[in-house]
């Protein structure tokens, strides 16, 4: 098991301690994940489809009660605060803003308007409002030729375009980003990765990244955990997690040793369970 964290790298920014997340008060969901954000990088949270991801992330911005989950062991800081208790409201105001995996944009509201709408919970004054606005135009040109456009009439991929730049709209400090790549094409999926990049560079944004598509995360990503069932089973920094040859047969298809037999396949069974 790779070693570095992100923790040995640079302070923690975002910190989860050992959380346990339960739905409808018997399905427990997390397990005792622990992870660290350092502020200014991207992480990527990885795994298959309900490995825990989405609800980890749903964790930190305390919207798991809107599908009657909860947090019932750990903590989770921010900024060396305990942010749990926080509503979510309070959360964006305290500078941490989830984009929804599915983009969740406003169909009847036009581009401009939705990203208005991200402006919400901060006092800007008229002249910062419209240079956020052109903030967000400058790293999204897209969104600019089609500000007037009605949401619900754009690609998906310029209104997941639209979801970033609406949280950009309040200025974040970190943005939990949710499956950011679903459902869009490689052309897309690669365009949205390198305003990410270029948010988190320029901007100094920090990032935590669900995302089923782990070649192309950990090609941005400084650092990566790997969730699987509910637990962390492998962690370390982006580069060495794409070198490491369990994840490349796990999880990105890639192996050197050929076919395998069925004895093979069982060893393979057995050596992927750790996260016993």
């Amino acid at each position: 098991m790779t070693t570095t964290t992100a923790a040995t790298a640079a302070p923690s920014y975002l910190s989860i301690n050992n959380i346990e997340v339960i739905y409808d008060h018997v399905i427990l969901v997390l397990k005792g994940v622990s992870l660290d954000v350092p502020q200014g990088k991207i992480v990527a949270l990885l795994g298959a489809n309900g490995a825990g991801k989405s609800t980890t992330l749903k964790a930190v911005s305390n919207l798991l009660r809107a599908e009657r989950g909860e947090v019932t062991k750990g903590s989770i800081e921010f900024q060396g605060q305990r942010v749990d208790s926080l509503t979510p409201g309070e959360l964006v105001k305290a500078g941490v803003i989830q984009v929804m995996e599915g983009r969740h944009c406003f169909a009847h509201l036009t581009i401009e308007e939705n990203l208005l709408t991200g402006a919400y919970t901060q006092k800007q004054t008229r002249a910062e409002l419209k240079d956020t606005l052109e903030k967000v135009y400058n790293y999204f040109p897209r969104l600019k030729q089609r500000r007037a456009s009605q949401a619900g009439y754009t690609s998906g991929g310029e209104q997941q375009m639209c979801a970033i730049g609406r949280a950009l709209m309040a200025r974040p400090n970190m943005i939990l980003l949710d499956e950011p790549s679903m459902g869009l094409a490689p052309q897309i999926v690669e365009e949205i990765f390198e305003i990410v990049r270029d948010l988190n560079q320029r901007e100094k944004v920090s990032f935590l990244l669900a995302e089923q598509n782990t070649m192309v995360a950990l090609r941005y990503a400084d650092f990566g955990y790997i969730l699987e069932n509910g637990r962390v089973v492998m962690e370390g920094q982006a580069e060495e997690l794409r070198s490491n040859e369990d994840v490349k047969e796990f999880y990105l298809g890639l192996s050197t040793a050929g076919r395998k037999s069925f004895r093979e396949v069982k060893h393979y069974r057995r050596r992927k369970r750790w996260l016993a």
